[in-house]
Parts: structure tokens; C-alpha cells; sequence
């Protein structure tokens, strides 16, 4: 689904008028139609599937060497995302951290990325937001096991209410095997030791 870029340009000109502002002065005429486009990429997941970029896998046990089903976790650290938080529409930002015990089924790691693009691309809480990327992992791929850790700022807490510019939140969502905080344990000590 498109975002109607007339509609969200005619809305902020009618926010501008509401909080006092002259949507024509010269630093605000172009101000509607730059929301518009902002709210484009930034709702840019509403209604997509966050499965399809996982739909190029490898299945392991039909390569060339059957034997290498790989028996540990396959982590992707450090991915960058931003979303808007559904409560304030302001957004947060930060950092997922994916890991996935495989099955049968393998994906480029270029593809973890675009799963948590397109479901942070929509309005959002964290808490959700790392539930869902675990969920289309684990289903997508059916997986032995998905952990996903996300940290991130949110400016309805840095720039509003508690004014805490330094906070972030922390959320984990795990599945299968990950689920249990002991089959966990080695891969949340990889995140804590890259912060050194």
C-alpha cells in the first residue's frame, strides 16, 4: 500500500495552522510536501510481507557436501534501523542484533537486514517490532532457534516526558531452542563483549 503523499501534505499544512504557524512563510511552504515524502520511506513496510526478502534460501542438506548442516548459531550484529514509534509518531532509532540456529534452510545474511527494514518501516514499538523479525525468521526459515536483541533511542523519552538525552531500551525476543536463557547465553556474551 502507498502512502498518499497528497493527503499527508494537506494533513501537515492543517497541523502547522493548528499549532499557530503560517504554512506560507517562506521557511514552511515546502515543509507539507517534505513530510509527505519522509512519511513515504519511513511507513514504507506498511502492508509488505517481511518474509520475502528471506525467499532465496539454500537448502543445506541438498548442496554439494550434506554433511555441513551447520549445528551453531549464525549472528548478524550491528544492524542499523530506524522506526516511528506508534504512540508519539516520533521515531527511534538503534541497533538489531540477529542470530538464527539454522534447520535445513540457509539465507544470505543481506537478507536479515532487509527483514528488519520492512518491519521497522511501518509505526512501530520496540517490543513488537523485535517479536515480529523473530517470528518471520523463525517461519520463513524454520529455523531450530531465533534471537533477536534490539537497542535503540527513542525520541519520546530523549526529547520529551523524561528528557533522558542517554537512555536506551533494550528488548529480546528468542524462539525455539534460543528461548532458553542457558542456550542463549553464549551469543548475548558476543554482544556484551563488543562493547569494549
Amino acid at each position: 500500500m502507498a502512502v498518499d503523499r497528497e493527503r499527508v501534505a494537506a494533513l501537515v499544512r492543517q497541523l502547522l495552522e493548528a499549532i499557530g504557524e503560517d504554512p506560507d512563510r517562506a521557511g514552511l511552504r515546502q515543509t507539507p510536501q517534505r513530510v509527505a515524502d519522509a512519511y513515504a520511506e519511513f511507513f514504507s513496510g506498511v502492508g509488505a510481507d517481511a518474509a520475502a526478502p528471506l525467499g532465496s534460501t539454500i537448502s543445506v542438506s541438498s548442496g554439494p557436501a550434506p554433511d555441513t548442516l551447520p549445528s551453531g548459531a549464525v549472528m548478524l550484529r550491528d544492524i542499523r534501523f530506524r522506526s516511528v514509534c506508534e504512540h508519539h509518531l516520533l521515531p527511534f532509532r538503534g541497533t538489531a542484533h540477529v542470530a538464527y540456529l539454522p534447520g535445513e534452510q540457509i539465507v544470505g545474511l543481506g537478507s536479515l537486514p532487509k527483514v528488519v527494514d520492512v518491519l521497522a518501516s511501518r509505526p512501530q514499538v520496540q517490543e513488537r517490532l523485535g517479536e515480529q523479525i523473530a517470528d518471520a525468521i523463525a517461519d520463513a526459515l524454520d529455523t531450530r532457534g531465533v534471537l533477536v536483541v534490539l537497542d535503540a533511542a527513542h525520541e519520546c523519552l530523549t526529547m520529551r516526558g523524561g528528557r533522558q538525552p542517554d537512555a536506551t531500551t533494550v528488548t529480546i525476543a528468542a524462539r525455539g531452542e534460543l528461548a532458553e536463557p542457558a542456550a542463549r547465553a553464549e551469543l548475548m556474551a558476543l554482544l556484551g563483549g563488543q562493547r569494549a
